[in-house]
This record gives structure tokens, sequence and C-alpha cells, in this order.
């Protein structure tokens, strides 16, 4: 009889700190304002690069919206190019990889004039440009999950990918697509 009374003392304690644990997350995505957390982070976002072959920068069905791949332009326009472990560090990789979230922010501003609009980051599909003995895809594409989190909290928080490719169009180091859900 003890041993019922403290396991069931066990689950209500554990049940009260997870129902808790939900209430804050909810009321912290309600709350989240991924617009403001890029005036406070200092970042300013490019303008969305226009598709450099015969596709557009995002399709919208319903409330999902998938976004076409991108590389990672720097600054001036030019791209970081080269393979990931031989031409590039896997910290440079990473940096690659979070301008390419910079651009998918951008075009996702873009796209719905307002970056609160996003409901969740569901689902990344990452490809590093790299040698076949490279073995950290995964590192390297945290550049952008972790910009994610970073913008958009909770709502950040995504499916993943992160393959190596054999090569990537004009040498880029990174492409990374996305699928986002969005509020009406």
């Amino acid at each position: 009889m003890k041993k019922k009374l403290i396991y069931l003392f066990i689950c209500v304690i554990f049940y009260a700190c997870n129902s808790a644990n939900r209430q804050e997350t909810l009321i912290s995505e309600d709350t989240w304002d991924a617009e403001k957390k890029i005036e406070e982070l200092g970042i300013v976002l490019p303008s969305p690069s226009e598709p450099v072959a015969n596709y557009v920068n995002a399709v919208q069905t319903g409330n999902i919206l998938f976004l076409a791949g991108k590389g990672p332009s720097k600054p001036d326009g030019s791209y970081v190019t080269g393979k990931v472990g031989s031409d590039l560090s896997i910290a440079e990789g990473k940096e690659a990889a979070r301008l390419v979230g910079l651009a998918q922010i951008a075009v996702l501003k873009h796209e719905l004039g307002d970056l609160n609009r996003v409901k969740r980051i569901v689902k990344v599909l990452g490809m590093v440009n790299c040698g076949s003995d490279f073995k950290d895809q995964p590192e390297v594409i945290n550049g952008f999950s972790d910009l994610m989190v970073e913008i958009f909290g909770e709502k950040g928080k995504h499916a993943r990918s992160a393959v190596g490719m054999n090569a990537l169009p004009m040498d880029i180091a990174v492409e990374i697509e996305l699928i986002v859900e969005i509020e009406d």
C-alpha cells in the first residue's frame, strides 16, 4: 500500500510539473515576437534574392508555405562557396548555414509581411557541399536551426534532414529549403 501511495504521489507531482511546463510553453509561444527579436539582436535582413532558374521563392497552399532552396549569400551578393571539410571549416560551413537562414527569413518576411504569422517551422532539408568522407552535416546545418530557434523560439524547432551532396549549384557551400506553417 505504501509503495502504491508513493507511486501515486510521484505521478501527481510529475503530472503537475509537466502541466506547468506545457502551460509555460503555451504562454511563451503566444507572447513570442519574432519581429521584436530580430530588432533586439540587431539583425538586418537582406533583400530576398531572385530565383536563379525557372522557379519561385515560395509557394503557399492552405496554411503551409514551401520555401525553395537558398544558398549562403554574403552582404556583397556573392556566395560562400566550396566544400565543407576541405575548402571550408565546419565553423565556416555553420556560418554559411546561418546566412541561408537570414535569406530564408527575408523570404518569409517578404511573403507574409509580418514574421509573427509564422506558426511553426515544420521541416528543413539542409544540404552540405562536401566530400564523401565528411560526416558532420548535422553540425553545419545547426547554424540554420539555431537561428530559427533564436528568432522564432519554440515555433522555430523543426524536423530536419542534414545530408551531404557531392556538388551544389554554383559550388555553394550549403543549400537549405523549408516548410512553414503560417497563421491566416
